[in-house]
């Protein structure tokens, strides 16, 4: 179960105030001879102490480190700002002290033995070393296991959605439209080319066959996946005929990394059921395929307008998302872009380390 973000809020105030509550009741309530007025005093303003140093320390902690890149940067981090959170608790603690010495009511011999504790400030700095230190080990196990739940709760979230994605293969990766089309396509072919039908039969299957067989692997070669787009365009060539122009820049570079499967497939085939489709005098799909540093980059643009229909699914766009998602966490994007000149532009983005 994921805590929200109000509940985890409450449930940390709720441990602040218990927390710093009971180990300044103990400390006030041990030592022997010490007035009432001292002990109530030393539990609140001690809570007071503990409380408000500790919550600037996780306001700091919250927006300063993040698990997800956890580095050497963020050690220091949590360094510094423990030593200064301590330096500020000891010196709050011999504040109060004085002024509770300065104003208060008469010390007991007692009590005058124990705030000689309170004028030397290294006895309340190592004295807020250990205090501190235990709050922020304790704060950062919490919020580790808070992450690695919510991580666990996403990834089977994803897991349910890429299995329900994987349910409706032919439906969310190859268009039930485009293999009608394609079919009634082939058959009105026969009539005029009895060999190029055969052989448009023979893309058509191995289409199929690669959304099938390649459905559950993760990754795979980008010669591989080109090898399923240039079937796709050829077998859509038959319907638009000179109305669809296809271009490839693929660097050679890239031919052999590794990919999800479908994933160029799929956007290739949006571009041409949302945008050529849709116009008259037809378009041009652009399949562009670089390898920029530490990731690789797959741009599809393809003439028209980024207006997909109210009544669309859009399961393969989600399907893609989800599995990038699941793949690489963060480290993987997803754009979907209208840009100028009546151009829609699909960029993904792969890490490759």
């Amino acid at each position: 179960m994921e805590l929200s973000k109000k509940r985890r809020n409450q449930i940390f105030w709720i441990l602040q105030f218990l927390g710093w509550g009971f180990i300044n009741s103990i400390a006030a309530f041990v030592p022997k001879g010490i007035s009432m007025e001292l002990t109530i005093y030393s539990v609140v303003v001690g809570t007071f102490i503990g409380i408000l140093p500790t919550s600037i320390l996780r306001w700091y902690l919250k927006r300063n480190v993040h698990f997800d890149n956890f580095g050497p940067r963020d050690i220091l981090k949590i360094l510094a700002s423990f030593v200064l959170t301590s330096v500020v608790f000891g010196l709050l603690n011999m504040f109060f002290g004085f002024l509770y010495g300065k104003f208060g009511p008469a010390l007991t011999e007692n009590e005058v033995h124990m705030f000689k504790s309170y004028d030397n400030f290294w006895i309340q700095v190592l004295n807020s070393l250990f205090l501190v230190g235990a709050w922020v080990v304790t704060y950062l196990v919490i919020t580790l296991l808070l992450k690695l739940n919510q991580d666990r709760i996403e990834r089977l979230e994803l897991n349910t959605n890429l299995k329900q994605a994987q349910l409706n293969t032919l439906k969310g990766q190859i268009n039930p439209h485009f293999m009608f089309n394609s079919l009634n396509n082939i058959r009105g072919l026969m009539l005029e080319d009895v060999e190029k039908s055969r052989e448009m039969l023979t893309k058509l299957s191995e289409i199929l066959r690669y959304s099938l067989t390649k459905n559950n692997i993760n990754d795979i070669a980008v010669r591989e996946e080109l090898e399923v787009v240039d079937n796709y365009i050829d077998l859509s060539k038959i319907q638009f005929e000179d109305r669809l122009e296809f271009v490839k820049e693929v660097d050679t570079d890239t031919l052999d990394l590794r990919i999800p499967p479908m994933v160029i497939q799929l956007l290739v085939e949006n571009a041409a059921k949302h945008g050529i489709a849709n116009l008259k005098n037809g378009g041009r799909i652009l399949l562009k395929i670089v390898q920029k540093e530490d990731h690789l980059l797959i741009e599809v643009r393809n003439t028209g307008q980024l207006n997909i229909s109210k009544d669309s699914t859009q399961l393969g766009l989600k399907n893609i998302k989800q599995r990038l998602k699941l793949l690489y966490a963060d480290r993987a994007s997803f754009k979907l872009d209208e840009v100028a000149d009546d151009e829609v532009v699909a960029q993904i983005t792969i890490p490759l380390t």
